[in-house]
């Protein structure tokens, strides 16, 4: 029996964003560039990184974190403005770029990311992805073909990570509880300690080396399964013959 926190482990729940995709090009800082030409704007892509930053920085969020999709286009008009955008176009050259942020195709998976669902799927644990952010999550799990049993959004939940009400739908799409089930995601603050303050276990994705001495670190998803005390040969399709984890999907984009 798999076993978590004194439970039998149940579920996992995924992050979706730096987590199991990355943004493609056009979500990046020549991508930004781009847009910006359109709207008479000379961004600088070495800016992004800072940029990006100082908007996180920046962020305030509603108090009672409510879904707001005038938020996505703020933070993204302050990058748009750290990258040396004047504030007059900066505003509807953000809100392109937030139905960019929406688009199923400028998404990839991680190399490591189907392996890592194939082993949950392969030890009977159930699987939920729990985003923030504008896009449909269900049709976006469609659109890449995703093996999970539901999808939680914070578009059609209406309140965003950390907010417990956003976990709770999910683990009640599992039929699970807090200590049957684990979060796995990239953010401290909305996936760790969002998770950790309802009880549940929580697994940092740290693909970055960003925090070294967190507990419950990971910096790839093929260790999710040891992280998660799963046995690596409990049949699981594609493993390794000698009990190593499964290779890299031969489908999974670069």
């Amino acid at each position: 029996m798999l076993r978590i926190l004194g439970a039998v482990l149940k579920a996992v729940l995924l992050d979706v964003d730096f987590t199991l995709f990355r943004p493609g090009p056009e979500l990046g800082p020549e991508g930004y560039r781009r847009v910006g030409e359109r709207h008479g704007l000379a961004l600088e892509p070495a800016r992004y990184d800072q940029a990006r930053l100082a908007a996180i920085a920046d962020l305030q969020r509603h108090p009672e974190l409510v879904h707001d999709e005038e938020l996505w286009i703020r933070f993204t008009e302050d990058i748009v403005r750290g990258m040396g955008g004047e504030a007059e176009p900066s505003r509807a050259c953000a809100v392109e770029l937030v139905r960019e942020w929406e688009r199923h195709e400028n998404f990839f998976l991680f190399d490591d990311a189907l392996p890592a669902l194939a082993a949950l799927r392969a030890h009977g644990l159930r699987i939920a992805l729990v985003s923030n952010g504008q896009r449909d999550l269900e049709e976006f799990a469609r659109h890449h073909g995703l093996d999970v049993d539901a999808c939680i959004g914070s578009l059609a939940h209406g309140r965003v990570k950390p907010h417990r009400s956003i976990f709770e739908a999910a683990l009640a799409a599992l039929d699970a509880s807090p200590s049957e089930a684990a979060m796995v995601g990239d953010s401290l603050a909305d996936d760790i300690e969002g998770a950790r303050a309802l009880g549940m276990r929580a697994i940092l994705v740290d693909r970055d080396g960003l925090h070294v001495g967190e507990p419950d670190r990971i910096d790839t998803l093929l260790a999710l399964p040891a992280a998660l005390g799963l046995s690596a040969r409990s049949g699981s399709a594609g493993a390794d013959p000698d009990g190593g984890e499964p290779p890299p999907s031969a489908g999974a984009h670069p």
